[in-house]
């Protein structure tokens, strides 16, 4: 089979040290995505100006995807990215993970249809994440100290067709490392945009996709991903979110009612900002995109909000 174009989706919200290191283990791949979509839930200035800063020399095309700030909406400003998406399959992330060089090499050997991907990853310390962030560095060793649950930084592809683990859609579901085909989700109606607040959205998507026929499988060993250290989420939306996620679970419903479609076929609300090679003004709005085709920081590790995102 050959190997699908694939977007990649990186989720961010005001933390441009980490999205600066993770843009360049972007550049560092032996195998280029289609593109690169930051899909950012309301970040500050810093953040557009990091992705701008890459846009001017990125090999592969690099879009800002903006909404405004009004709470934890990670649903939605996915959403909005997957509707932009021009890839066939789009390996998500969250903007704390950094990709071994081989990462999208090995997303584009283990796509297969009927199926999505949860990947896994190798926590850092606290010490080993300041370190990072201060040098500005995307190559993380494996012999490094402050690696935990290091086995999941082991390179080891000829491994990946054994592994098991969960097939349902709760157990050790993380977004932070996921991949689906496109046309997949846009049959499901992408990410429930009813759920707002930290929690649920990604193992209630991953029920939908299960109801639909998909199976899910659990990618280690080929697709390494590194997750810097920050604090806990705040969890004050989990229950109302996991009463969501046991509906999906009970009627095996297969699509929501408030997802993706809303910013497809010419129904997006996005204003444009920034022309499709350096950028450009602001033309205002809710929402907007900042596209470059072609070729910071040093923040500290962030706390959470209130509302369960990641901000310094």
């Amino acid at each position: 089979m050959t190997s699908p174009t694939i977007s990649l989706v990186i989720a961010t919200y005001n933390w441009p040290s980490a999205l600066d290191v993770i843009l360049k283990s972007v550049r560092a791949q032996t195998s280029m995505p289609l593109e690169v979509l930051v899909a950012d839930d309301g970040s500050r200035d810093e953040t557009r100006e990091v992705v701008q800063a890459h846009q001017r020399d990125f090999p592969t095309r690099l879009v800002h995807i903006w909404h405004e700030d009004t709470g934890f909406r990670l649903g939605a400003i996915r959403n909005r990215a997957m509707a932009e998406a021009r890839g066939e399959y789009l390996v998500q992330i969250d903007g704390d993970i950094v990709l071994h060089p081989r990462f999208i090499a090995a997303h584009a050997s283990f796509a297969k249809r009927g199926t999505y991907a949860q990947g896994s990853r190798c926590l850092l310390s606290e010490a080993l994440t300041q370190q990072v962030l201060t040098e500005g560095r995307a190559e993380i060793s494996l012999l490094e100290r402050g690696l935990r649950n290091r086995q999941n930084a082991f390179y080891l592809p000829w491994l990946t067709p054994l592994v098991g683990g969960p097939t349902d859609p709760d157990r050790a579901t993380r977004g932070c490392h996921m991949a689906f085909w496109r046309d997949d989700i846009v049959a499901a109606n992408g990410y429930d945009e009813a759920i707002h607040g930290w929690g649920r959205e990604d193992s209630e998507l991953a029920a939908r996709l299960i109801n639909r026929g998909l199976t899910r499988r659990n990618f280690k060993f080929s697709a390494i991903a590194f997750h810097l250290w920050h604090r806990e989420r705040g969890r004050d939306a989990f229950d109302r979110n996991h009463a969501i996620y046991e509906e999906t679970v009970r009627s095996g419903r297969t699509r929501c009612d408030v997802g993706i479609a809303q910013y497809l076929n010419g129904g997006r609300s996005d204003a444009a900002h920034g022309g499709e090679s350096h950028g450009g003004e602001s033309h205002g709005g809710e929402s907007h995109r900042s596209v470059a085709s072609g070729a910071a920081n040093g923040d500290a590790p962030p706390e959470s909000t209130a509302d369960g995102r990641h901000a310094p």
